[in-house]
């Protein structure tokens, strides 16, 4: 909670693209893993959605129906969105039927499993497994018949940050390449990117890096990342006037 409190009192500075944020977590997490980046965008003075939903209790396309609700919730005008995880299928999985989608001006998606994950095709026979991960979680794995390799190409402007270091050499060892603990670096790719960036970070806290919060403003506002060498250049950027 100090390192969260003392990231959200250095972070201030260059607004986003839009007059409002919609924040969308992963996979069995909540809001609260937002928290940083929500309070950095709403002291540049944006509105932030931080939606909540019930990750591990209905379907990939049930949760995707509720991003209506948080779209709803930003008010009329464009709408810039940032994902982590399971978020950035949520999103792709809705913008294709959803009407509203046009309004999305530009997007960030942090780790998102777009060529799925060789741990859901490991576990997911397991009743443990399901039982944490519900059926949106079943649904991520690597196959034809899975959620990610259904994802059209997304029609809005977005671009994607993968991390490279991991807290779990266990599953680590099930992914192929570089990864994050979860998912690989080439698992969240996805076509039509204007921009890709690898950064040293984890899958479970990579969105309260300072590192990742710079990029993720920097997209919102400019359309391309611009990369900081580490955390006390990116703290410092952030930081200015």
């Amino acid at each position: 909670m100090l390192i969260r409190a003392f990231l959200v009192l250095c972070l201030s500075a260059v607004p986003a693209a839009a007059d409002c944020v919609l924040l969308l977590h992963g996979l069995a997490r909540s809001p609260r893993s937002l928290f940083v980046l929500e309070q950095v965008l709403e002291a540049r003075g944006k509105r932030v959605v931080n939606l909540g939903y019930p990750s591990t209790e209905e379907t990939v396309e049930a949760l995707a129906g509720r991003i209506e609700a948080g779209l709803a919730a930003c008010g009329p005008g464009p709408v810039d969105v940032v994902t982590h995880s399971m978020g950035g299928i949520l999103l792709q999985v809705w913008a294709e039927r959803g009407a509203n989608a046009k309004r999305i001006h530009r997007a960030v998606m942090l780790a998102p499993p777009n060529g799925g994950s060789e741990i859901v095709d490991t576990f997911r026979d397991q009743a443990w497994f399901g039982w944490m991960n519900g059926p949106a979680g079943l649904a991520l794995g690597t196959g034809a018949s899975d959620a990610p390799a259904r994802l059209p190409k997304p029609k809005f402007d977005f671009a994607v940050i993968a991390g490279s270091d991991s807290l779990n050499p266990i599953t680590s060892w099930l992914i192929p390449g570089p990864d994050d603990g979860k998912v690989s670096v080439a698992s969240a790719k996805q076509a039509g990117m204007a921009d890709f960036l690898v950064l040293p970070v984890t899958h479970t806290w990579m969105m309260d890096d300072p590192r990742v919060i710079v990029e993720v403003l920097a997209f919102l506002d400019r359309g391309q990342f611009e990369p900081v060498p580490g955390w006390g250049a990116a703290l410092k950027r952030l930081a200015a006037p």
